[in-house]
């Protein structure tokens, strides 16, 4: 089997660590211009946990922050809702200033315009966490077989990143895969220190990482390494992207897998989308499709999730990618930053099949 994974019962299929916040979406309508706004409970670590329990069936859970205030309430009822086992540092808000749960405002734009993304992170709970808030040993006790985390949560403090090589060592320790999201925000880490504060940070967590994820760009600004212009380029080539994964791994010779989405944006609402797979030494490319997006947010965590359901459940390499690229794809028809889908949709799609309607 590739990677390892445990094969024992363990309590956990999955477990994540990051920073749970709530996204004000106003749809289409930029927000100087917004009268109201659906309400989205998100993470980028959050999410793939979230997928794998509601869509995949799979045993999950979230070590995060949590604040005892109604914000606090409303992350945590879709949690349950999503069917993952939380793991909470408590967290008293003063009724003023916080502690907080973070707020990103998030449009979706519409055709020529793109989405617009920003942040309200000030006093954020999720910053505050640090080594030693979560007894691993506890959490682990009866067994994780993979552990997950990622650059957004690494990006919000200076303790962040050390919490994520604390629960990495611990994983590790106990037999888990351990995986890391690059998913590199630009904004978050000018706020400490900008890309080279960043990729110094992510150097020191990859050096513990089993498997990577991440898009094109993520790998360049993220690990320090050159490859073809992202802005640029009209064509995603996926060998290009392999050239970038042998550097990525030349340079983190423990990383055993590395994970890519290939994306050609067109317009806000027409993607080309597809996805590569590096796994001990073999390369694996999906197929490409055509996305009518309805909101991009969260696209890749559907990736992330849908191909580690297939390694976690002992399918070969390209049926595990197949599935990735597939749940991704249809994760960007729905609104909101988790999953609606059901797995024989996933399924039916990695197999190639259409959109007729279903009657």
């Amino acid at each position: 089997m590739p990677l390892n994974i445990r094969q024992d019962a363990c309590e956990l299929d999955f477990l994540s660590l990051g920073a749970l916040v709530h996204r004000l979406d106003p749809g289409i309508i930029p927000f100087r211009k917004a009268k109201s706004f659906d309400i989205h409970v998100s993470g980028g670590e959050y999410n793939v946990a979230a997928n794998l329990s509601d869509c995949f069936g799979l045993k999950t859970g979230i070590a995060t922050a949590m604040v005892d205030n109604g914000i606090g309430e409303l992350v945590q009822g879709n949690v349950r809702q999503m069917g993952v086992k939380p793991f909470y540092k408590q967290f008293r808000h003063d009724g003023v200033r916080g502690p907080n749960i973070a707020t990103v405002y998030s449009d979706r734009g519409l055709g020529v315009r793109p989405p617009v993304v920003f942040y309200n992170r000030a006093n954020e709970a999720g910053a505050m966490l640090k080594p030693g808030d979560f007894d691993w040993q506890a959490i682990m006790a009866n067994g994780v077989k993979w552990f997950h985390s990622g650059g957004i949560f690494a990006a919000l403090s200076e303790t962040t990143s050390q919490t994520i090589i604390e629960g990495m060592q611990a994983a590790k320790a106990q037999g888990a895969i351990t995986s890391f999201d690059l998913n590199y925000r630009a904004k978050l880490w000018a706020s400490i220190g900008g890309d080279a504060k960043g990729q110094a940070v992510i150097s020191d967590i990859v050096k513990h990482v089993d498997c990577l994820v991440g898009n094109e760009e993520d790998l360049q600004k993220g690990l320090g390494i050159q490859g073809q212009d992202v802005e640029s380029s009209s064509k995603l080539d996926p060998q290009n992207f392999f050239k970038l994964i042998d550097k990525a791994v030349a340079k983190f010779p423990n990383v055993k897998m590395v994970a890519t989405t290939l994306r050609e944006v067109h317009s806000t609402n027409r993607h080309d989308w597809a996805a590569v797979l590096w796994l001990e030494g073999k390369t694996y490319v999906s197929p490409t499709c055509q996305l009518d997006v309805v909101d991009r947010i969260g696209g890749g965590d559907g990736f992330a999730a849908g191909l580690i359901y297939g390694l976690l459940t002992g399918k070969d390499p390209e049926q595990a990618l197949r599935l990735g690229w597939a749940h991704g794809a249809l994760l960007t028809t729905f609104p909101g930053d988790v999953t609606m889908a059901k797995l024989p949709e996933v399924e039916a799609l990695a197999k190639g099949g259409s959109a007729r309607v279903q009657r």
